[in-house]
C-alpha cells in the first residue's frame, strides 16, 4: 500500500512516498523537492555477529546521469567510480546517522540513494540525506527517530532556507546542516570569513526547519513503519572485567598517562600483549570482550582526567593549542612549498601554478563547470606508523581535502587579477589529531611563499567535547585519541575577520545543544588567533615575485570576431607562434587570451604578434611598416600582419616627389603616420607627416 506526505519547505513542495518502488527492501523512500526526486532504500543483515564492536554500516550516494537529461561523458558513455561531489554526499549521510545507532546495534546494512530527476535548481544531496534517514526508520532496523536537513544560504543579510543551486553563487554563508527535533549531529559547508554569531544564527535558523521536517517524517512513520526488530544486548561477563580491572588496570591507566603518543601506543600494546597472554588460558574464546574491556577502561581514564583534573592525554590543558612551527620555501623546483607542524601533525604542502589548459573540468548533473582552484589531500600510512597498500584517494581524504579547500578558496584572488590554475597538494608526514587543519595552514602558507596574492592567511583548529554525568568540556586543538574516544570533532577554518569552513560531527546520541556550540566557536576562534599570529610571523605577506620556475602568464583582450585570426585555418597560425616562440597560447570565446611562458621574452614576442594580428589601425598612431607595392600614385605600406595602408605620392616627402621609387623602393621598412581609416577599412598613411613634426 502506497502511502505519502508532503509539506510546504522554502516556498516549494516536499514529498515523502513509501510502498510503491523498492518492495523488497528493508525500508524504501521516494522523496521529492519540486522537481528533484531521489530513491532511498535500505538492507540489513537480520542478525549482528557476536564479538563485532563496530557498525559495519556502508552508505552509498549515485546521481544518475539521466535524472538531468544526459548522457554520460567518456568512453564507456556509463556512471563510472563515484565523483567528488558523490563521496561527499556518502559521506554527509553517514556522519550524521552513524552516531546515533544503538551501540548494541551491529548488523551490516546498507543506505543506497539513488538521484533519479534533478531539475538543477534543488540539491540532491540534502534530499538524500533526509530520505536515507526516513529509509532507515520504516524499516526493522532500530533507530531513535526522525533526522533531518536542510542548506541554509545568506545573501544580502537576509537567510534563506534551501537556496537554489544559482543562489548558492551569491550566498556569503553555505551550510548543509542535519539534525534532530532538538539539536544539530552535523554541520558542513562554509562563508565568506563569516563572524562566530553569523554561524549560531544560521544554525538556529537550520535547526527550526530541521524540526518541521522531522514531524513530517513522524507521520509517515505512523502509516508505514515496520516494527523494530527486538535488539539484544550482549553484557561483557563481569569476572572478565574484575580480573582485567584487579590485576592490570592500573597498568593501563600508567600507559595511559604517557603523554608521546608512540609511547602511550606502545605500553599500552605491551600491556595488551600481556593481558590476552594471561587471561587467554581462563577466557579462550573471549580475546574481543577482553579488548572491549581494555578499551573501556583507557576511554573511562582519559575522559576522567579531563573532566576531573582538566588534564589532557598529552598533558596540555583544556585549551592549549600545541607547540607550532612553519617552515617555507623547502624545495627548490617547486613553485612554493611549506611544512606545518602542530605538535606530531605535520603536513608538507605544495603549490603548483598552471593554465587554463590546466584546469579541472567537472561534469555533474547541474552541468559542465571548470574549477582553476584545486586542493588534494593524501594521508600515507607511514604517517600514523602503519603498512598499508597504496590505492587512489578514499572517501577520507576526499572530505579532508574539500574542507580544506572551501576554507581557502574566499582568499584565491579573481582570474581577471591573477588568471593561474592552481594546484595544492597536502601530504600528511606525520598525523595525531586534526591534520586537515594542518593542511588548511601549511595550504595558506605555500600560496604566500608562491607568491599568490591571497588577501589574508587562513588557518584551522580542531575542537572536542568530554561530556559527563554532570559536566561538558570543551577541548581545544584535540588529539586523534581525544577524537576517538572524545564526543566531537568541530573544525572550524578562517581567518581574523571571520569562519570560512566549518565542519562538525559528533557522538552523542541527544545531539548538540546551541550553548556548548556557541562555547566551542568562541575558543575556536581565540585559538585560531593564536595560530595565525605563528603563521604570520613566519610569512608576513606573499611573495613578491613568482618562482623562476613556475610560467608567466600575460591577459590581454581581443575583439572575438578576431579569434579566427589568431587561430587560423586548422590552427595553423596559433600553432607557428607557439612553435616560434615557445609561449602556451589558451583562447576563451569571450576573447580573453592567455600567454604562459616560462621565458619571458618568449611572452612578450607572442603578445606582439598577437596584438599585431588583432589591432586595428589607431588614427595618429605612428608605425614601423614594410612597403609592399610600389605602384605611380604611392606605395602600399603594411604596418600591421595583414594590414597595409596607401601611402599617396604626396605625402611621401615634405618636398615635390616626382617618382615613388625616388623615395622608396619595395621592400623598405619606413616609419608613418596615420592619418585616417574610412568605414571600409581602408587606411591612409602619411610619411611627409613625421618629417614635418621632426623638424
Amino acid at each position: 500500500m502506497t502511502e505519502s506526505v508532503s509539506m510546504d519547505l522554502g516556498g516549494r513542495k516536499l514529498t515523502f512516498e513509501t510502498g510503491h518502488l523498492a518492495r523488497q527492501a528493508g525500508g524504501a523512500v521516494l522523496a521529492r523537492y519540486a522537481d528533484t526526486v531521489v530513491l532511498a532504500a535500505v538492507a540489513s543483515e537480520r542478525e549482528g555477529r557476536p564479538g563485532r564492536d563496530f557498525l559495519p554500516l556502508t552508505v552509498d550516494y549515485r546521481e544518475k546521469m539521466y535524472a538531468a537529461g544526459r548522457i554520460p561523458g567518456g568512453f564507456f558513455k556509463r556512471e563510472g567510480r563515484p565523483t567528488e561531489k558523490e563521496i561527499l554526499s556518502c559521506r554527509a549521510i553517514d556522519r550524521s546517522l552513524r552516531p546515533l545507532f544503538p551501540e548494541a546495534f551491529n548488523a551490516e546494512i546498507q543506505i543506497y540513494v539513488s538521484v533519479l530527476s534533478h531539475d538543477a535548481e534543488n540539491d540532491s544531496d540534502t534530499l538524500g540525506l533526509i530520505a536515507g534517514a526516513l529509509a532507515v526508520n520504516l524499516s526493522d532496523v532500530p533507530f531513535p527517530g526522525p533526522v533531518s536537513a536542510v542548506r541554509v544560504g545568506k545573501i544580502d543579510d537576509r537567510l534563506i532556507l534551501n537556496p537554489t543551486i544559482s543562489e548558492q553563487e551569491e550566498c556569503s554563508i553555505n551550510l548543509m546542516v542535519a539534525g534532530t527535533e532538538d539539536s544539530i549531529v552535523m554541520v558542513e559547508g562554509g562563508g565568506l570569513q563569516t563572524t562566530e554569531a553569523g554561524m549560531l544564527e544560521a544554525l538556529r535558523f537550520a535547526q527550526d526547519a530541521i524540526k518541521s521536517v522531522c514531524q513530517l517524517q513522524r507521520e509517515l512513520m505512523t502509516k508505514a513503519a515496520k516494527p523494530k526488530r527486538e535488539l539484544v544486548s550482549v553484557e561483557i561477563p563481569e569476572e572478565i572485567t574484575k580480573d582485567v580491572e584487579n590485576a592490570y588496570g592500573d597498568r593501563i591507566r600508567k600507559a595511559n598517562i604517557i603523554q608521546d603518543k608512540e609511547g602511550r601506543e606502545n605500553a599500552l600494546r605491551e600491556v595488551k600483549t600481556e593481558i590476552l597472554t594471561s587471561l587467554g588460558e581462563k577466557y579462550p574464546e573471549d580475546d574481543t570482550t577482553i579488548k572491549q574491556v581494555i578499551g573501556k577502561i583507557e576511554k573511562e581514564h582519559l575522559r576522567n582526567r579531563v573532566l576531573n583534573e582538566g588534564i589532557r592525554a598529552d598533558g596540555r590543558g583544556l585549551d592549549d593549542v600545541r607547540s607550532i612551527t612553519c617552515d617555507v620555501g623547502l624545495l627548490p623546483r617547486t613553485h612554493g612549498s611549506a611544512v606545518f607542524t602542530r605538535g606530531q601533525t605535520q603536513a608538507l604542502v605544495v603549490t603548483t601554478l598552471g593554465t587554463g589548459s590546466d584546469e579541472q573540468k567537472m561534469d555533474q548533473l547541474e552541468g559542465e563547470t571548470w574549477k582553476s582552484f584545486l586542493l588534494h589531500y593524501n594521508f600515507p600510512s607511514y604517517s600514523v606508523g602503519e603498512v598499508r597498500f597504496i590505492r587512489g584517494p578514499g572517501r577520507r581524504e576526499i572530505g579532508h581535502g574539500k574542507l580544506a579547500e572551501r576554507a581557502l578558496e574566499s582568499v584565491i584572488p579573481s582570474e581577471e587579477s591573477f588568471p593561474y590554475t592552481i594546484r595544492l597538494v597536502s601530504d600528511i608526514l606525520e598525523s595525531n589529531g586534526s591534520s586537515s587543519m594542518a593542511t588548511v595552514c601549511g595550504g595558506s602558507l605555500a600560496l604566500m611563499d608562491a607568491g599568490v596574492p591571497i588577501k589574508s592567511h587562513v588557518a584551522g583548529i580542531a575542537m572536542g567535547l568530554i561530556e559527563g554525568k554532570d559536566k561538558t568540556v570543551v577541548l581545544t586543538d584535540i588529539l586523534g585519541v581525544e577524537d576517538h574516544l572524545g564526543d566531537m570533532d568541530f573544525k572550524v577554518a578562517g581567518t581574523r575577520t571571520g569562519i570560512n569552513s566549518l565542519q562538525m560531527d559528533i557522538k552523542l546520541k541527544r545531539g548538540l545543544d546551541f550553548a556548548t556550540l556557541e562555547e566551542a566557536l568562541e575558543k575556536a576562534r581565540v585559538a585560531r588567533l593564536h595560530i595565525l599570529g605563528v603563521m604570520e610571523e613566519a610569512m608576513p605577506q606573499p611573495r613578491s615575485e613568482l618562482s623562476q620556475f613556475a610560467p608567466r602568464i600575460i591577459l590581454l583582450t581581443i575583439n572575438p570576431d578576431k579569434i579566427r585570426d589568431v587561430i587560423g585555418p586548422g590552427g595553423k597560425v596559433i600553432r607557428k607562434i607557439q612553435e616560434d616562440t615557445g609561449a602556451k597560447i589558451d583562447i576563451d570565446d569571450d576573447g580573453t587570451i592567455k600567454v604562459a611562458s616560462y621565458d619571458s621574452k618568449g611572452g612578450d614576442r607572442a603578445v606582439e604578434i598577437i596584438k599585431g594580428l588583432t589591432e586595428d589601425p589607431e588614427v595618429g598612431a605612428v608605425y614601423d611598416g614594410i612597403v609592399r607595392r610600389v605602384q605611380s600614385f604611392g606605395a602600399f605600406v603594411e604596418i600591421l600582419p595583414n594590414k597595409d595602408g596607401l601611402v599617396h605620392i604626396s605625402e611621401l616627402d615634405t618636398k615635390r616627389v616626382e617618382r615613388v621609387e625616388d623615395v622608396v623602393r619595395e621592400g623598405d621598412r619606413i616609419q608613418v603616420k596615420v592619418l585616417s581609416v574610412d568605414p571600409e577599412g581602408k587606411v591612409r598613411l602619411s610619411r611627409k607627416a613625421l618629417l614635418v613634426e621632426q623638424r
